[in-house]
């Protein structure tokens, strides 16, 4: 191994050491993780919420036992790949040795160590733009056909990870038109590897169409109820937090691409910049989506200022180049990059607040940042509705009906009584109902703002009920969501949970 080999597996195991670094016995796993792993359970071409490959991940991980240890193995490994792409592009741009570790410093020290934390489809997700651009500048430093089809397959599989290299694509196309790259509209091998890319995404297209395009359904809900509260001044500060030790490699990136003589070839990047956050800026879209975008362009900004800071006295500065990111880091880590307990959070909520951080999708400030609340309170509901079932009769089939998914995948997940398979109406778990034996009781949990209504209208539908506990943590989001256990069915409920599927199939 040379030099440089030994220098990037360092970084790459400190990626790792950091990542599960970041694990605190304070919080469960996150609201989304679960739907995730349960996916692994219902193997499909698609779901409402998400394509399918998080859910061969899902597989995998239960494969391996399931543990909170491969759950965190995996996103920690698409962005240790992340930043190896990020080393591999530095190499194909001809950057020194300066290049390839700045790249990896501002790779490592910035937001993906947040975003890589969780097992959702983000962290291939970006792994998939940073591949896939990649990929291009191959092509445009060979002009061969292979890089053309193999970015067509990886293009696929980031589709059928995360809908959002989508706009990947519309970010490239029009900028290839404004530069003399356009010339490969009018070649074959492109249409070649534009119907390679479309038959292996064609399964997902199928599913989307035999079940009535859920994922245009959960984008207008999506629309509806999250990214309306979205504001674009906020957008576009979070941008700058996302990689803030990485903002002048990424400036000098951009200025690079325009008057860098080395990089005029590669001049379409500038564009696909500024396309690609225009079209997030106009649809109002969530902060995170553009991630994926910035690790390239921390490529050329290393490898730029690798070249430029290689003679006379200029070089003194590359200590202080380096520095930066890693001073932005240690700087902000106890808010930004660490996942802290929630007292120490609620001490410093003016700094929290202040960068935006305990701001939700509602548009609104809480007293925790959203995916901290979102990781309380799994485990104590998930070991209390474990701790009613095994009271249940055995001989008696008791079916537990959940209001969303993060109850419902969290019961399956920690539950220690195998039997139980908690479903809900939300998300894909209306998709995995089990309603062939004769439901005599129903456990059923439901959230404290609709309490009241649910001993009204399910209560008489059998002879008793009761209430067997709730989410005790303030903090948590799901704070007082309850569980109520009905006992003896007096109607069959199994037709009356199939009619109330139906209806919510319909709505879709």
């Amino acid at each position: 191994m040379t030099k440089k080999h030994f220098i990037l597996l360092g970084f790459i195991l400190l990626k790792f050491m950091l990542q599960y670094a970041l694990i605190n016995p304070h919080y469960d796993l996150q609201r989304d993780e679960y739907l995730h792993l349960d996916q692994g359970n219902h193997l499909a071409w698609g779901y409402l919420s998400v394509p399918p490959v998080t859910s061969w991940i899902s597989w995998v991980v239960q494969s391996l036992g399931n543990s909170i240890f491969w759950v965190k193995f995996f996103p920690a490994l698409f962005g240790a790949l992340t930043m190896l792409v990020v080393w591999k592009t530095i190499e194909e741009l001809k950057g020194n040795l300066f290049a390839l570790v700045l790249g990896a410093t501002c790779t490592l020290f910035s937001i993906l160590l947040r975003l890589n934390f969780l097992f959702q489809p983000n962290s291939f997700d970006v792994l998939s733009w940073t591949l896939f651009y990649f990929l291009l500048i191959k092509y445009f430093n060979t002009e061969k056909a292979k890089w053309l089809y193999i970015a067509a397959i990886v293009f696929a599989i980031g589709f059928l990870n995360k809908y959002n290299v989508v706009f990947m694509l519309i970010g490239i196309f029009p900028s290839i038109l404004l530069t003399g790259h356009r010339k490969i509209f009018f070649q074959k091998e492109f249409y070649g590897s534009i119907l390679v890319g479309l038959l292996l995404i064609l399964p997902n297209i199928l599913w989307q169409y035999n079940n009535g395009f859920p994922a245009l359904h959960h984008l207008r809900k999506l629309a509806d109820t999250q990214l309306v509260n979205v504001n674009r001044w906020n957008f576009l500060t979070d941008q700058v937090f996302y990689f803030i030790g990485a903002l002048p490699v990424i400036i000098a990136s951009l200025y690079a691409l325009l008057f860098f003589e080395t990089f005029k070839k590669y001049r379409v990047f500038f564009w696909i910049f500024i396309f690609t956050l225009t079209v997030f800026i106009y649809f109002k879209a969530k902060s995170y989506y553009a991630i994926g975008l910035y690790p390239i362009y921390i490529a050329f900004g290393s490898t730029f200022l690798g070249s430029i800071l290689n003679s006379s006295w200029k070089r003194y500065l590359k200590p202080i180049v380096i520095a930066v990111p890693l001073l932005f880091y240690f700087f902000l880590y106890q808010v930004i990059y660490s996942i802290e307990a929630p007292e120490e959070i609620i001490k410093k909520e003016d700094v929290y607040r202040k960068y935006g951080l305990l701001r939700w999708e509602d548009g609104k400030d809480h007293t925790l940042p959203q995916d901290f609340a979102d990781m309380l309170g799994w485990k104590e509901l998930a070991l209390k509705v474990d701790s009613v079932y095994t009271q249940l009769p055995e001989d008696e089939y008791s079916f537990i009906l959940c209001d969303n998914y993060g109850q419902a995948g969290a019961i399956n997940y920690y539950a220690k009584n195998k039997k139980i398979k908690a479903v809900s109406f939300n998300a894909d778990y209306i998709d995995w109902f089990n309603l062939d034996p004769k439901i005599e009781n129903l456990v059923r949990v439901k959230e404290f703002e609709e309490s009241i209504d649910e001993v009204e209208t399910t209560g008489p539908l059998f002879n008793s009920f009761s209430i067997a506990g709730s989410i005790t943590n303030p903090l948590a989001r799901e704070y007082k969501t309850a569980i109520f256990v009905f006992r003896k069915a007096k109607i069959d409920i199994n037709q009356r949970l199939k009619i109330e599927i139906e209806e919510e199939k319909n709505e879709r």
